[in-house]
């Protein structure tokens, strides 16, 4: 395989282990009645049976539980580790993780004074001239416990607990690792990659695991350590209801190819990295994220490419969301999308929403490799393009040409370009919007006559298709490669090769331009020795 094969070859020739998997999923743990200021009003004066709700009553909760805390690491041995500025939290769990030998246990806690929104008391004014406690939402300087842990079915993950009421926590599970515990367990073969899976004896049964992560199994595994570990609210609490519930902060949707070849993937990756840079304008995320991007849709749209030493790794960004994709440990082609608000989406933010969400990250993954697959694989033959550079003729219906040079025609496949990938395809309106912005007309002016002549141009020149008992659009196979072609040639290469090389041009040390040059001497050369006119 050289960097000249296409992106449809590797993928179909040289992937030799292929996996979709949740990679990492922070979560929030919290109470949802102790979320805003009356919910914990009530719990101190019904629940408790205080007069008054008061930042005060906090104080003995918060001692008790770090004390419970500090006792339970002395009681199992476990080290207490205070997480200083710069320190990197993975390496000091790793140390941990080469000397730990259970199936399952405690490996140790971190601790770190971090920024938390708290409750605060403020003296209000009553009617009959004295004062009162009122809960106010702040923020402030707490200290926060890391209790870093090894599960039996999820490997190792933390629970972060924030020491000031109500008392909220984080956890952070990792799909690659519970993959690999479910591989173990069920005596299947498999070659671990870091924070993957490098080989397997069986990739169905191992993709079919992957899926079988569910909200259930991860709301079991917060349950089944609530129960071990020290927990701030009494029997009587949880008795009362309240109860610790899971929303998702940030999950990671993952798409790893392994490549047979690595090396040579690597050289194919940066081609493909090349020929993408564009990919993250607002309307080719739109697409590959399935959601309208309009010039009121907050967040920045791009592409980016940072290279850490050799390895380069593309980036596109949508709202609060993005896609990363990178050669991953120079063995496969990692794809992963990560959704760090689930609004972005339409989707809550409840565990209970995970299905919804995995499959608009796993979506995202493939329609980014779609769109780099067209792209990449662009090329067509002389028949294809005299049949759309020329009028055609079908069931009696003819269609005029759509020429090379042409300005409104290079628009048409500037717009297929974008509604490509579009899975509900496209109607009239919307294409026209487009259109408009290319050919430099208003929208509102941009007549719908003129829209329907050129749909149906496309449509005889077998460039779209119509989806059955609707007025919507969809580019076919053969129209999106050929949009590529047309589009990018005269973008990219036509219009300034041809500028570069004409007399008129500015100076430039082009190779093409010197070679022009050197013809344009010859010829002239040429012509003396022959004592004819120039």
């Amino acid at each position: 395989m050289s960097i000249s094969r296409t992106v449809s070859d590797v993928l179909s020739e040289h992937v030799s282990l292929e996996l979709e998997c949740i990679d990492r999923m922070y979560l929030n743990v919290y109470v949802p009645q102790l979320q805003r200021e009356s919910g914990v009003a009530s719990f101190f004066r019904f629940h408790l049976g205080h007069r008054f709700a008061s930042s005060v009553l906090m104080d003995p909760i918060s001692k008790e539980f770090i004390d419970n805390i500090n006792r339970f690491a002395e009681e199992q041995g476990v080290a207490v580790v205070p997480f200083h500025k710069g320190m990197r939290k993975d390496d000091v769990t790793a140390e941990y993780l080469k000397t730990f030998e259970q199936a399952e246990g405690i490996l140790y806690i971190g601790k770190a004074q971090e920024k938390a929104p708290v409750l605060r008391t403020e003296r209000r004014q009553a009617a009959n001239g004295g004062t009162y406690p009122w809960l106010v939402r702040s923020t402030a300087m707490v200290n926060h416990f890391y209790l870093y842990c090894v599960d039996r079915d999820f490997g190792p993950f933390f629970l972060k607990f924030c020491t000031y009421f109500p008392y909220n926590a984080k956890l952070c599970i990792n799909g690659h690792e519970y993959l690999k515990r479910q591989l173990a367990q069920k005596g299947i073969g498999f070659e671990a990659l870091d924070n993957g899976v490098l080989s397997c004896d069986k990739p169905k049964r191992a993709q079919a695991l992957a899926d079988a992560l569910s909200p259930e199994k991860i709301d079991a595994l917060l349950r089944k350590w609530l129960r071990k570990l020290p927990h701030p609210f009494t029997s009587v609490d949880r008795a009362a209801g309240y109860h610790y519930q899971l929303s998702i902060l940030q999950a990671e949707f993952s798409l790893t190819q392994v490549l047979d070849r690595p090396v040579t993937g690597r050289k194919f990756f940066e081609e493909v990295i090349r020929e993408n840079l564009d990919i993250g304008r607002p309307s080719n995320v739109q697409l590959i994220f399935d959601r309208r991007v309009t010039r009121r849709t907050p967040g920045r749209f791009r592409t980016r490419v940072i290279t850490e030493g050799v390895i380069p790794s593309l980036h596109v960004d949508y709202k609060h969301s993005h896609i990363k994709q990178y050669h991953k440990e120079g063995q496969a082609l990692r794809t992963e999308t990560t959704i760090n608000n689930t609004r972005d989406f339409g989707i809550g933010k409840l565990l209970s929403n995970l299905p919804a969400l995995r499959q608009v990250g796993f979506a995202a993954n493939r329609r980014l490799l779609n769109v780099q697959t067209v792209s990449h694989d662009c090329a067509i033959g002389q028949k294809i393009f005299e049949q759309v550079v020329q009028p055609v003729k079908v069931d009696g219906q003819r269609a005029s040409a759509l020429h090379f040079d042409n300005p409104r025609a290079q628009a048409l496949f500037q717009v297929l370009v974008t509604f490509g990938v579009q899975p509900h395809g496209f109607d009239n309106r919307q294409m026209r919007e487009l259109m408009a912005q290319l050919m430099g007309n208003d929208p509102e002016q941009y007549p719908p006559g003129r829209m329907t002549y050129d749909l149906r141009r496309l449509r005889l020149h077998a460039l779209i298709q119509r989806i059955p008992h609707s007025h919507r659009y969809q580019v076919t196979d053969v129209g999106m490669r050929v949009a590529m072609f047309f589009s990018r040639t005269y973008v990219r290469l036509l219009c300034p090769v041809l500028s570069d090389i004409m007399p008129q041009a500015s100076p430039s040390g082009s190779k093409l331009r010197k070679a022009f040059n050197y013809l344009q001497q010859q010829i002239d050369s040429q012509c003396q020795e022959l004592k004819m006119a120039a």
